[in-house]
């Protein structure tokens, strides 16, 4: 029986506008950045800064396993080839799960930004529908949905443009006072502590330019493109969120209002450009989210597509996920699943959903950061054509950061010590599936998957 292959239908720019698409700038700046501000006041924009130099690290990173082995697997694939297969399957099963709560949990983000349209309708169904649109039209060409995650893109990167010039033409306070002055949202000056603390969610607020590696195996020459994209993705990423941030910062009228508005995106822009502009910059974020909601799709379909092509579960369900649509050449069953039951998440406490996906990720970027590490020693990373400059800093200083974040994590009993129980327990379980079913059938083989003539680019 052959291996399955998708279809090659993506040149980089492509696959970096379903990267940014799923990174979603204008989401992260008005859903994750107030939460940012809350925790260091002005003091935000130093820890939207401090994050982007983390972010550079876990890009080079990124790119240099992704440029070694671009495989729809994603981070699974990397850490199976680099750390070896029990490590690699205990990423897949936490990346399992947080790729899909994910989608639930940005999906029930649409309800809040389309009240204003559809009041009285539950947010939990306007997401679970959202959910299978997605799906379904995930199901289509990569291609087509390349295009149609572009469009949706410039619509969340004009809104941020606006967000912008609201702050940045008409400023209340001077760029020096920000720097050297900042405040912190009890009024009292902001303290380093509370930046810091602040920085491990705005590193949130950036992640997911990494995932432009599950296209890989859809991207023309996909082991120098993949890691074009990823950089690209960190680059426009940061200075689309940086930038709205600094001017709601510089330009709010009141800081106290500001900090103590329950929604401080929508009092910056009613305060400085009306209700109304307020009401079509919230239109605009849904549809922000929507298209986060479609890429994520994409993203968790892949690696479900690939967990099945690997024979990570009882052939039946191998054979269904692995399935390619003979029209399309996508990965149709698994990306309709993937929508389904998102779809049914969405109905799930979102406090529940927030505690088991905080985490994951931490643990996942810390097994990246040992496999560039090993790769490089070992010369599993030998053939990759992007190659990380000053290494091993970009590794070693990300995990530096990784453990700062999980030491904030076990202080906060709320969300962050929770988190990383489940996050443990869901790669215990990982672990022993792998040795009470995997080891006992004979071992993990991986499917051998070679980089093919590139079809269609776009």
């Amino acid at each position: 029986m052959s291996t399955p292959v998708l279809r090659r239908g993506l040149r980089t720019l492509g696959t970096l506008l379903i990267t940014l698409s799923a990174i979603s700038p204008a989401s992260s700046v008005f859903i994750i950045a107030p939460g940012v501000i809350s925790g260091a006041g002005t003091g935000a924009f130093y820890s939207f800064v401090a994050a982007a130099v983390v972010g550079v690290f876990m890009a080079f990173v990124y790119a240099e396993l992704a440029s070694a082995f671009p495989l729809a697997g994603g981070e699974y694939a990397i850490v199976t080839r680099t750390l070896g297969r029990l490590p690699g399957f205990a990423v897949l099963g936490l990346m399992i799960i947080t790729q899909v709560l994910i989608v639930a949990v940005i999906a029930l983000g649409v309800g809040t930004y389309l009240g204003v349209l559809l009041p009285g309708v539950p947010g939990s169904v306007i997401a679970a529908v959202t959910c299978v649109v997605a799906a379904v039209v995930g199901v289509f060409d990569i291609k087509l949905n390349a295009w149609v995650t572009g469009i949706f893109l410039a619509i969340e990167i004009l809104a941020l443009i606006v967000v912008s010039a609201l702050g940045l033409l008409n400023p209340a306070r001077s760029f020096t006072e920000l720097l050297a002055h900042p405040v912190a949202s009890d009024g009292g000056p902001a303290t380093v502590g509370a930046i810091a603390i602040a920085t491990s969610v705005a590193i949130f607020a950036y992640n997911g330019y990494g995932s432009a590696v599950y296209f890989g195996e859809e991207t023309q020459d996909a082991s120098r493109g993949i890691a074009r994209a990823i950089l690209m993705a960190l680059g426009i990423t940061v200075l689309a969120e940086l930038i709205p941030v600094t001017a709601v910062l510089l330009g709010a009228p009141d800081l106290n209002a500001l900090f103590a508005s329950e929604n401080m995106l929508s009092y910056f822009i009613g305060s400085r450009g009306g209700g109304t502009l307020d009401t079509v910059i919230g239109l605009a974020v849904a549809l922000a989210i929507i298209n986060a909601v479609l890429a994520i799709v994409l993203i968790s379909s892949r690696m479900l597509f690939s967990s099945g092509r690997d024979r990570a579960w009882p052939s039946p369900v191998n054979r269904a996920l692995s399935a390619v649509h003979p029209k399309f050449g996508t990965p149709w069953v698994a990306t309709v699943g993937t929508g389904l039951v998102a779809a049914l998440l969405c109905f799930v406490d979102p406090k529940l959903l927030l505690v088991v996906t905080s985490t994951s990720i931490v643990a996942v970027y810390a097994a990246l950061c040992l496999g560039a590490i090993v790769g490089r020693r070992t010369g599993a990373t030998a053939h990759a054509k992007y190659r990380m400059p000053w290494f091993p800093v970009a590794p070693v200083l990300a995990l530096g950061v990784l453990v700062f974040v999980v030491y904030q994590n076990v202080l906060d009993p709320a969300v962050g010590r929770p988190s990383l129980i489940v996050t443990a327990c869901v790669a215990l379980l990982s672990i022993a599936y792998y040795l009470l079913v995997l080891r006992r059938k004979g071992g993990w083989k991986l499917a051998d998957v070679t980089e093919e003539k590139a079809e269609e680019p776009a």
